[in-house]
């Protein structure tokens, strides 16, 4: 028997209606605070999430699925949406018609993690991203739309953990604080920081080695070494934060595992997932859509885990499977052909009807229309439809009425509409 590759998984009839519910949700929020649908292709030039994710990342150097075309092309399976966002941005000229772009999309990425619970190689994320705006005012506007989204999805005991990267003015002055205490720290760091240590020092910052963030547990903080720029932007994103009743902590070590972050950056975490905690997260990347060859426009994005999502929305959310409202229970040839008739021609009309199709008792299908949940079973044989009527049962009340077959669509059509 052939098996999933491993870290991938399916997502079954049963639980595919409660990411139906949570997609509908998202898409109907976003579009409220003026996001648009944007579909954006599984394979990018590997090129693209090299240069925008960076060299020294984990996700870069270990993660991606890359392999060469035909061709001799480099080709990667995106681990991440926000660099093809951007590159369809620049590639489609968006900005000429209006530097101000809002776009959000739904779909898998591919990393090659170590499998676990609520982490795959194929995960599902949603990501939204605005171009053209500067102000700090969007940074907390789309950290409330995050929370009202999770409101919405009663998913509770939510915080966000907000900091601040500065930009390429300020934070020379602090990486070269952070470099000293690197250099001092050298024999205690994994072999991944002591390449990065010289390179790149923030992603030190950002490592999950217990050794490693033991090591840094004196590390300077960015927050003293802002420009006044940064701090008065920053300062912003609070104060505007508090007045839309975000709840949110300060967490100084938050730097984010991509390279194209500048100024806000922030997660939204939950104690009702152990200790995969995030379940959403992103800030600033001004300086991206110049990096990728397009012009110097500023952006905000983030994304949001589905499969970690999923998994605490369903403790609210157990049953969203949809139930028939009608259910024929079909005796004899003339009315299994009748009843094949009407089902059709009723789900042609928006109304979800089953029947059985194998002839069985109608003590078997009786069963089968209790198994799927069906509000009303339509009782139709032979004799029934000779004399014209047949029996429509309500599963709850158990009542039956008579029904002439005469017209019956329209009939059911204008019931159950």
């Amino acid at each position: 028997m052939i098996q999933l590759i491993r870290g991938f998984k399916d997502i079954l009839p049963g639980e595919v209606e409660l990411w139906q519910f949570i997609e509908k949700q998202t898409s109907s929020l976003f579009e409220d605070f003026g996001f648009r649908d944007i579909r954006i292709p599984i394979m990018e030039r590997t090129e693209l999430f090299s240069r925008s994710i960076g060299e020294e990342t984990d996700i870069v150097e270990k993660e991606m699925y890359t392999f060469a075309d035909r061709k001799g092309d480099l080709i990667t399976l995106r681990p991440e949406a926000t660099a093809s966002i951007v590159r369809s941005y620049i590639q489609h000229r968006m900005y000429a018609v209006d530097q101000v772009q809002k776009l959000y999309t739904i779909g898998p990425m591919f990393r090659r993690e170590r499998p676990q619970k609520g982490r795959y190689r194929q995960f599902y994320q949603i990501d939204a991203e605005v171009f053209g705006v500067s102000s700090p005012l969007i940074d907390a506007q789309i950290m409330f739309m995050l929370t009202t989204l999770f409101t919405r999805l009663s998913v509770s005991d939510c915080t966000a953990k907000i900091n601040s990267l500065g930009c390429p003015n300020c934070r020379p002055a602090f990486t070269a604080g952070l470099s000293g205490l690197l250099s001092e720290k050298a024999d205690f760091l994994c072999e991944d920081c002591s390449r990065r240590s010289t390179r790149n020092p923030l992603r030190v910052l950002d490592c999950k080695v217990p050794a490693c963030r033991e090591a840094m547990a004196d590390a300077p903080s960015i927050l003293d070494y802002l420009c006044t720029e940064c701090r008065s932007h920053f300062d912003s994103v609070m104060r505007h934060l508090t007045i839309m009743g975000v709840s949110f902590e300060l967490d100084r070590r938050l730097v984010r595992g991509l390279d194209y972050y500048t100024r806000t950056a922030f997660e939204i975490q939950t104690s009702l997932l152990g200790a995969q905690s995030a379940i959403a997260g992103g800030g600033r990347y001004d300086g991206l859509v110049k990096a990728l060859g397009g012009p110097d426009i500023p952006a905000i994005g983030f994304a949001i885990g589905m499969d970690r999502l999923a998994e605490i929305a369903a403790q609210q959310h157990s049953d969203l499977c949809r139930k028939p409202k009608l259910f024929i229970a079909a005796l004899g040839k003339i009315s299994q052909t009748l009843a094949f008739e009407w089902v059709s021609r009723l789900a042609a009309t928006g109304i979800h009807a089953e029947m059985d199709m194998s002839g069985r008792s109608l003590k078997s299908q009786m069963k089968q229309a209790d198994r799927l949940g069906a509000q009303h079973v339509l009782i139709s044989g032979d004799t029934e439809i000779e004399n014209g009527q047949v029996l429509l049962r309500d599963m709850i009340t158990k009542e039956q009425s008579p029904l002439p077959v005469q017209d019956i669509v329209e009939a059911l059509r204008n019931r159950f509409a």
